[in-house]
């Protein structure tokens, strides 16, 4: 089968954290390749991708993004992938591409017996290598023709729901937990910083549970017509903008860029980017929560808002059996949703396919194998 490999590789790495999106291509540890056809495990299923996102996750792989500390959880070489629907015994199906103490073959774990998975105590562990579907060297992910699935795994869209709406599963997932963490009153405006993927399924997932007074920072015009669309108060160029009218002041200081006073007394990070956490943690009021949903990766910042303002920070990058189902479940009804994955393409054209995402041409990319 065709395949878009992942190789990790210690000084390609550090060239792309030093160039950042401004890599050639030739130089990130990808290529299509030709491989075997995965053979399931006893009791797995194979299925046929047909559609795989790519997520910011995978380009703070690609790019010199991700933290080095992580990668005792994952295995390499793998084809990547996390975000996928595919067509299994028959039926299309979103994947939930976690592999946590079930799959590996051990008893449940703390987390696991609570059903939180995302904080799963064994992705290193059992009889699998370390990772999910995606960042698996044995399983492969979407970036493929073809991948092997645990049963429990295998969710089954609709008939009526567009194959591209079901794509979506995985990221609400992520925003359906973070939220779920969250104990706030819905008359309480909201900043949610980023309209990619995240942010707008947050938009979205805000309204659903009666929030109203939402405002978004969109740096793009299509992300910011898909933020009013999806019934966002307020779209602005920046967060010092949305401030002002939440009562936040800014207080000039010596050196640098200006220390603020009040603001939100929630902000989501949905950007992922040492900028947005910088300023989500400015944004925010006094005692208020900042939530960080995605993979972010490394980033230097200047910490002292954390303490001095007293700030909550919560983070998610994964979900329960439960939150992935609630998200199909909301999906269901979420029609046009599916408009947020404006491009496809097939394996081939992998590198027309990354560059999209990066001049931020479209907001849901993804590869139709």
């Amino acid at each position: 089968m065709k395949a878009l490999v992942y190789t990790a590789s210690v000084p390609r790495y550090l060239a792309a954290r030093a160039l950042g999106k401004h890599t050639p291509f030739g130089l990130l540890p990808l290529r299509l390749r030709e491989l075997p056809e995965p053979e399931p495990p006893p009791g797995w299923e194979k299925g046929r991708v047909l559609l795989s996102g790519i997520c910011g996750s995978d380009l703070a792989l690609l790019f010199g993004k991700s933290s080095p500390r992580l990668a005792p959880f994952f295995s390499f070489p793998a084809v990547l992938g996390h975000e996928i629907v595919a067509e299994v015994g028959g039926v299309r199906a979103a994947i939930n591409p976690l592999l946590a103490c079930r799959e590996r073959g051990l008893p449940p774990c703390w987390a696991c017996a609570q059903g939180e998975e995302a904080l799963c105590q064994n992705v290193a562990e059992g009889g699998l290598a370390p990772g999910m579907l995606g960042y698996h060297r044995d399983l492969p992910g979407g970036w493929g023709e073809r991948i092997v699935v645990h049963p429990d795994r295998v969710h089954p869209l609709p008939p009526q729901m567009p194959t591209e709406r079901g794509l979506l599963a995985e990221p609400l997932a992520v925003v359906l937990r973070g939220l779920r963490l969250l104990s706030m009153d819905k008359a309480h405006p909201v900043l949610v910083l980023g309209a990619g993927t995240l942010g707008l399924l947050a938009v979205a997932a805000l309204r659903w549970f009666g929030h109203r007074d939402i405002h978004v920072v969109a740096r793009h015009r299509q992300q910011a017509e898909m933020a009013r669309a999806l019934g966002s108060k307020g779209v602005h160029a920046s967060p010092w903008e949305a401030a002002p009218p939440q009562g936040a002041r800014s207080y000039r200081a010596p050196l640098g860029p200006p220390a603020w006073r009040g603001g939100f007394p929630l902000v989501i990070d949905a950007a992922g980017s040492p900028t947005s956490l910088d300023q989500a943690l400015w944004a925010v009021r006094e005692g208020g929560t900042v939530l960080l949903l995605g993979a972010p990766g490394r980033s230097r910042l200047d910490l002292s808002p954390l303490w001095f303002r007293g700030i909550r920070v919560l983070g998610t990058y994964a979900y329960s059996a439960q939150d992935f189902h609630h998200a199909l479940t909301a999906l269901r009804d979420a029609e046009g949703l599916e408009k947020i994955v404006t491009h496809t393409f097939p394996l081939a054209d992998y590198r027309t396919a990354l560059r999209t995402v990066l001049t931020r041409r479209g907001i849901k990319v993804a590869f139709r194998p």
